[in-house]
């Protein structure tokens, strides 16, 4: 059963993501709740929608931290099996590892995406996750 009807968010959609729009395949939608210190987002994702494979490079620290709160979503790092995600589950993204996540195909997702402080940090943006990899899920 496709569940195309869109989630009721524990925080607000936000504005479509048309700044990172390059880097996903499909439509997302972007809500910055922090700025400054602890950047942390909450980005939603329609059904199908992923962002590309990516790193989050630091000199020290870095990474991301992705606190799932509403539909079903992937994640997968490089060279292992893709992840399914649901509300309350929680992904630790190390910095320097290639990963990608978003929305399952037939269904909305939303995280709130949190940036670990560190120094020289900086997003990487890499290749598009395969169609075929992607649909084999």
């Amino acid at each position: 059963m496709c569940d195309r009807r869109p989630i009721e968010p524990l925080f607000l959609l936000g504005e479509p993501n048309t700044a990172y729009a390059p880097y996903f395949v499909g439509q997302s939608y972007l809500n910055r709740l922090t700025e400054g210190a602890l950047p942390i987002a909450n980005v939603t994702f329609a059904p199908g929608c992923r962002n590309n494979w990516h790193i989050h490079r630091a000199e020290s620290g870095g990474g991301q931290v992705l606190l799932c709160t509403d539909g079903r979503g992937w994640y997968q790092a490089w060279g292992q099996p893709a992840r399914a995600l649901r509300p309350g589950d929680v992904v630790v993204i190390p910095a320097g590892v290639k990963h990608w996540h978003g929305a399952a195909k037939d269904s909305w997702f939303a995280h709130l995406s949190i940036e670990v402080p560190g120094k020289g940090t900086a997003n990487e943006w890499l290749e598009q996750v395969a169609d075929s990899q992607y649909n084999s899920l």
